[in-house]
């Protein structure tokens, strides 16, 4: 039986300080195994636009918060930010959340949790950037920005800049359970090895 290694690296902390790691670990697999499509998570546009830039020449999907979060008619993407990934040659996608929308309208109203937000919370044991790399492949499927069925990179973190990169197979939201994830090659070291041995 024939089998791969595939370097994974895991760091220390989440957040921002690993994103040029995380790109570089990213651009590394993706001339590897010949990938071309990448997605990549982004609020305000300052990891979209590093992405952009270092992955010209890619299918480069950059995703957004949607309008509307965090509060009635905002767009975090900046401006600036839009202008300079687009100048990269990438694309901006922005639309409903995959694991949001209509069901956090009722979690919020009602109190109770819906499918997707439990789904949602069960990626998070993985690490936030690990439940947004589910998020953005789906939705770019769904916008069809990514083809269905072949591997892409996908990347995303914690809070602002990305500490996860993965390579997966994308899905439409209506058929998630089609959506694999085939190498992690990145992503945050979460809880602590200390007192695991006693």
């Amino acid at each position: 039986m024939s089998e791969t290694t595939v370097p994974a690296v895991y760091f220390e902390k989440p957040g921002p300080k690993n994103t040029a790691r995380t790109l570089e670990i990213a651009k590394r697999r993706a001339e590897e195994l010949g990938i071309g499509a990448v997605l990549v998570a982004s609020t305000r546009g300052v990891t979209g636009v590093q992405a952009a830039q270092l992955f010209q020449g890619y299918d480069v999907v950059v995703v957004t918060h949607s309008t509307g979060f965090p509060g009635p008619n905002v767009q975090e993407l900046t401006e600036e930010n839009r202008a300079a990934i687009q100048a990269a040659g990438a694309q901006i996608l922005t639309c409903q959340h995959a694991f949001g929308g209509v069901n956090r309208a009722v979690r919020k109203q009602l109190g109770t949790y819906l499918t997707d937000e439990i789904i949602a919370h069960t990626l998070r044991t993985f690490g936030e950037g690990m439940k947004v790399c589910f998020e953005i492949a789906l939705m770019a499927a769904d916008a069809g920005l990514v083809q269905v069925g072949e591997p892409c990179i996908a990347i995303a973190g914690t809070g602002r800049g990305a500490d996860t990169a993965v390579v997966l197979v994308p899905a439409h939201a209506q058929q998630f359970f089609d959506l694999h994830v085939m190498e992690v090659l990145a992503k945050p070291h979460l809880g602590s090895f200390e007192g695991s041995r006693q």
